[in-house]
């Protein structure tokens, strides 16, 4: 089955949805250079290498993998991340408060507002606290329409992430969703989860009060 979800002007977004939990990898390739950015590890490696083999037909310079970007510290979306290092040798990224915890050294540690440039597209940071200390969006903005935010496990269709009934943690992580992707990014930007189908950001801002009443 084809991986491909988008061709935009400069990149590829390719997806694969992996183990028994559904998660999503995703891989963002530079038309012109093939400079690759594959977010979450999730799971399968041969199933990520044969997405990776696919993308060949994407660029027109051979694709090589320059970050393997992490969204959060969680155990299902690290699992292939040590293969992946150890087969491709490409550098990791993480948020600072989550890269401790990963199985593999971080070799860029993310803020809040960092900016990864890339050979022919750049993509930003975005910290979104609550569903772990560390988490990161990962948000690219397409020269010639919608931008795009693979936000992890901290947005989804119908709701913010899981925060362990803690409210504490689901006022920070809504707050942060506000604030740092509705309160910054229009109604056509396109939302790809962790786990699941995409959305936008227009279907989910009617919601906004009513998650924060309910309280996850």
């Amino acid at each position: 089955m084809d991986s491909l979800i988008h061709s935009l002007r400069d990149i590829t977004i390719r997806r694969i949805s992996v183990s028994e939990m559904n998660n999503n990898v995703y891989l963002l390739t530079a038309k012109a250079s093939g400079a690759q950015l594959l977010i979450d590890a999730a799971d399968d490696l041969p199933a990520i290498q044969a997405m990776l083999a696919e993308s060949v037909a994407d660029a027109a310079s051979p694709p090589k993998l320059a970050l393997i970007a992490t969204t959060h510290q969680h155990w299902d979306h690290v699992r292939a991340l040590p293969g992946l290092v150890e087969a491709t040798g490409a550098k990791t990224s993480a948020g600072v408060d989550d890269a401790d915890a990963l199985p593999v050294p971080v070799d860029v540690q993310l803020r809040h507002g960092d900016v990864g440039n890339f050979d022919g597209f750049d993509i930003t940071a975005v910290h979104l606290r609550g569903h772990t200390p560390g988490s990161i969006a990962y948000v690219y903005l397409d020269p010639e329409g919608p931008a795009h935010i693979f936000s992890g496990d901290s947005l989804f269709p119908g709701g913010v992430g899981n925060t362990q009934n803690d409210a504490a943690r689901f006022t920070s992580l809504l707050n942060d969703v506000s604030e740092r992707l509705f309160e910054a990014y229009p109604d056509d930007t396109v939302v790809h989860p962790g786990h699941g189908d995409p959305t936008t950001l227009g279907a989910e801002r009617p919601h906004l009060a009513e998650w924060r009443e309910r309280g996850w």
